[in-house]
């Protein structure tokens, strides 16, 4: 797995990272299937561990990720394409901003079956302030302790 990762972000098609927390992983986020030329586009998938689920964390690595994205490699869209029941990561996309396009019939085979999936998506000019400014401005500020 590391191997084909790496040998693919080598090539300039995926973006992998992983997501720390408190100095642990706990989660993984992956920019795959980057495609050049007209398009300049990639889609983002991600996980995280559900420990820390709900504190923005994947939220804000998703923002992270975007502006590299934009503003470093030089995509010009984003998408991000979920499962309708997975309720978790429709609201980290919701939470950001991105615009929902519509529904991928049977677009993954995922647990024995293919699966649908609801496309969000993104272009750079949707947020030129940058996505992590975005999420910033609307999150609630943590309480103080």
């Amino acid at each position: 797995m590391v191997r084909h990762l790496r040998s693919e972000a080598y090539a300039g098609r995926m973006l992998p990272f992983v997501v720390e927390y408190e100095g642990r992983l706990v989660g993984q986020l992956t920019v795959a299937g980057i495609t050049w030329g007209s398009m300049c586009s990639g889609h983002i998938g991600y996980w995280v561990d559900r420990g820390v689920a709900g504190r923005g964390v994947i939220p804000t690595a998703v923002a992270l990720a975007v502006d590299h994205c934009f503003r470093s490699v030089g995509l010009h869209r984003i998408e991000v394409c979920i499962r309708p029941e997975n309720i978790p990561s429709r609201r980290v996309v919701e939470k950001l901003g991105f615009r929902e396009e519509g529904l991928r019939p049977r677009y993954l085979h995922i647990d024995g079956g293919w699966r649908d999936h609801a496309v969000f998506a993104l272009t750079a000019e949707e947020v030129p302030e940058g996505m992590l400014h975005r999420w910033r401005r609307q999150k609630p500020s943590a309480p103080h302790k």
